[in-house]
């Protein structure tokens, strides 16, 4: 394919597609191997064979020989087989291995393993107490019990964040962990859940120290010279480091649809690669041994920036580009893509299950195969070409991978295009100038200060865009997950290419659309569909953790747990317009309720914290009170029989008790304020995490725990007991859960026992931000922010 830049105002030439079929066989029998194993990946391989001897029997005929079509078909079937077949014996092994034994007995192991990736930091940890972090990692040797082996394998390590901080990618260590089974598809033989830092680690590899340095050098360069959110951002742009990235800004790019800014991707490998080749050029340098220059340039690039699923797929497009240049051949940007997908898929076949690589693969196919037509035709319509082909980029971006981002997330932003159109100016020049500032800092500290504080204006330009995309009302909707959100997009993708496609449906699309304009805009601003109107208790989506809100009757809340972090419960808050909560009430320590106190307490007004006896005293009850003082908000304790009135509000604290909260006494769960909120449409009854020990206790006590609203507890978790729910007998209960969280919230089990009570249940990860309003004359109605009204 030609660049559409220099073709003038003519339609681009055709694309040779001739190797697509084959890279689309190859992660079809990949991805069905991974999640079917060997008793799906062999008889793809069996049937894919049997065709393949088919084709080629019949070809000997006649009707492949020489026919092109005919030999696709033939080579796609081979590559189907090749590539089932070695899924299959991946996924025996996988199966066979020693450790998935282990794993599903959850024994205790010595395992001597070598990361392939950073630690990364659990962004949503549910476990509680101390922070988390996560990496894959090759398996070099176990000891399980007495049986000790040299084996190889992939493994996922999850481990406390203290210890782990200098790690580094291809360093041996000894780390001594349980281990465990992994959800969800893939090659990796089993988990490890480390007990605390490595027993024993070996000096890492020359170029990955190296590489930490450039990397640590570029973050200390940007920290000493930009604001924080800035710092953050420049490092995310540069070597896909988004360690540092505020949460407030993380949230910004998602709902602006920027994230893949800060996934080290394929604009940043052509821009490279690009200003390599450029200077070797200056110097004189011939073809051949440029190319030797810019490849070593590709490998230090990839070694730095870490191997993710996009930076791979670049890297192995850029060096087929390479090897064309080398060849004399002129570059063909689909067949490059095609074979990359291929290559990668051999080497990390658990990419073919890998959201981001598809990702990045289908914008770069979108690049290929639909911007030169739309900057063709912008063209002729008299676009200057610099925003013809800005704006035909983030079109074609969007529209071949919102299909996929409504699959994986649920969601579809209606700020993606405009947000990237913006942002595209500076991305060139700041991806430049952040490579020069990690280069420098490096070899001159000073310099490379000097370099990043020059990025500061396009860093500012990036966040407003982001902030002010994110801040648009209704910037996203929700769809359904998996295959049927992604079907919906699709539908209406090809929808309005057909409505496109005619004057007349233009025509008459345009004035409906002004028409519902005109009709919605007023709506919104006067009568907006979110907070619904009446709302009394609102559980906010945050991921796997609770926080809930409930209306006080005169324009305070009071809100009860925070999830884990800031920015999920601080935009709920906002979208509810809370600025002010009379009570910010935590029910136990665990991080998943109590970490994103911070987004309560920032930029609002906050009464109280209150929490239950002795919680301050355990792990995790200093930094809530630091947190608190940080925004002088006074803390205080309650305990089971006070009652609270706030507005229209009657809190009754039912548990826990002072002789169950003495330190140690029982779990951190089992300390969790169990609270009854008396509304206007009933009776709330807010349970935290407690387990089956405690509400057994609120039973035996005689306490009444009848009520018209359930927030189920422990997110559903199976440790609820069967004779507390039917006590309860709530009308709706709600479930607060991560989407796709490991741990099966909610158990069937649950949802089966409240199903059988003729209970209307609603799961945050299924429906969102979810609220029980008023209706009529004190009847309850469930409103969700994603799926409607809904009448338990």
């Amino acid at each position: 394919m030609t660049d559409p830049g220099r073709q003038g105002d003519a339609e681009p030439r055709r694309v040779d597609a001739r190797l697509v079929p084959c890279a689309a066989a190859a992660w079809a029998a990949t991805a069905a191997g991974l999640h079917g194993g060997p008793p799906v990946a062999v008889p793809v391989t069996v049937v894919a064979l049997a065709a393949a001897a088919v084709v080629f029997a019949g070809g000997m005929r006649g009707p492949v020989r020489g026919h092109t079509g005919g030999r696709i078909l033939l080579a796609t079937l081979v590559v189907a087989a090749g590539f089932g077949g070695a899924i299959a014996v991946r996924m025996d092994f996988a199966e066979a291995h020693p450790l998935a034994d282990a794993g599903m007995r959850g024994s205790w192991i010595t395992a001597e393993i070598e990361p392939i990736d950073d630690p990364k930091m659990m962004r949503r940890n549910a476990f509680g107490g101390d922070m988390q972090v996560w990496f894959p990692a090759d398996l070099h040797h176990v000891r399980i019990g007495t049986r000790s082996m040299a084996t190889g394998g992939a493994v996922v390590v999850f481990a406390p964040a203290e210890g782990w901080a200098n790690v580094l990618p291809g360093q041996r260590l000894t780390i001594r962990g349980r281990a465990a089974e992994l959800p969800g598809a893939g090659t990796a033989v089993a988990a490890i859940r480390a007990d605390g830092a490595p027993r024993h680690a070996e000096s890492a590899p020359a170029v990955q120290r190296w590489a930490g340095s450039v990397r640590d050098r570029l973050t200390t360069a940007a920290a000493r010279t930009l604001t924080p959110a800035q710092a953050g951002l420049l490092p995310g742009l540069v070597v896909g480091d988004t360690s540092e990235v505020p949460d407030d800004v993380r949230e910004d790019f998602r709902v602006a649809g920027l994230t893949h800014l800060t996934a080290v991707s394929g604009a940043n490998v052509s821009i490279v690669l690009g200003a390599v080749l450029l200077l070797v050029r200056a110097f004189g340098i011939g073809p051949r041994t440029g190319t030797c220059v810019a490849a070593v340039a590709l490998v230090l690039f990839v070694v730095v920036v870490r191997p993710s699923p996009s930076v791979l797929r670049a890297a192995a497009m850029g060096a087929v580009g390479l090897l064309a240049l080398v060849t004399g051949r002129e570059r063909q940007a689909l067949p490059a893509l095609s074979a990359s997908v291929g290559l990668l898929l051999l080497l990390w076949p658990d990419l073919a299950v890998d959201a981001a690589f598809a990702l990045s693969v289908a914008a770069t196919a979108g690049l290929i195969l639909i911007t030169p037509g739309w900057v063709a035709r912008l063209r002729k319509r008299g676009w200057p070409r610099p925003v013809a082909e800005v704006c035909a980029v983030a079109a074609a971006a969007y529209l071949v991978t919102a299909p996929i981002v409504a699959a994986v997330t649920g969601t579809v932003s209606f700020v993606a295009i405009a947000a990237n159109i913006l942002v595209t100016p500076v991305l060139a020049p700041l991806t430049v100038l952040g490579s020069l500032v990690a280069v420098c800092a490096t070899v001159a500290p000073v310099a490379g200060e000097v370099l990043a504080g020059s990025a500061a204006p396009m860093l500012w330009w990036l966040l407003t865009v982001a902030d002010h995309a994110a801040s648009v009302p209704d910037a996203e909707a929700s769809v359904a997950g998996g295959l049927p959100g992604a079907a919906t997009v699709i539908a209406i993708a090809l929808g309005s290419g057909a409505v496109l496609r005619h004057r007349r449906l233009r025509a008459a699309t345009v004035v409906a659309l002004l028409a519902a304009v005109a009709v919605w805009l007023p709506i919104r601003i006067w009568n907006p569909g979110w907070p619904a109107a009446g709302w009394v208790f609102v559980a906010c989506d945050v991921g796997q953790g609770d926080a809930v809100v409930l209306a006080t009757g005169d324009g305070r809340a009071v809100v009860v747990d925070a999830g884990v972090e800031s920015e999920p419960v601080d935009r709920c808050l906002r979208r509810l317009r809370i600025d002010h909560v009379a009570m910010l009430m935590i029910s136990h320590m665990h991080a998943d309720h109590v970490g994103g106190a911070r987004g309560v307490l920032a930029g609002r007004t906050v009464d109280t914290v209150m929490t239950g006896p002795g919680a301050t005293d355990r792990e995790g009850g200093a930094a809530l009170l630091a947190t608190a003082a940080e925004f002088a908000v006074p803390v205080r304790q309650t305990r089971a029989g006070e009652v609270i009135r706030v507005g229209t509000l009657t809190l009754r604290v039912l548990a826990p008790t002072d002789e169950n909260a003495l330190p140690g006494a029982v779990s951190e769960n089992d300390h969790s304020l169990v609270v009854a909120a008396g509304t206007v449409v009933g009776t709330i009854l807010l349970t935290g995490d407690a387990e089956a020990d405690a509400q057994d206790r609120l039973l035996r006590n005689g306490i009444d725990v009848r009520a018209d609203v359930l927030k189920v507890p422990h997110h559903g978790s199976r440790t609820s007991s069967a004779r507390f729910l039917a006590a309860v007998r709530p009308r709706v209960a709600v479930v607060s859960a991560g989407s796709g969280n490991p741990f099966g919230h909610p158990h069937p089990e649950i949802v089966g026992a409240l199903t059988d009570l003729g209970t209307q249940i609603l799961q945050t990860d299924v429906h969102g931000d979810i609220a029980v309003v008023r209706a009529g004359s004190g009847a309850l109605a469930v409103v969700s922010d994603t799926r409607g009204t809904i009448d338990p």
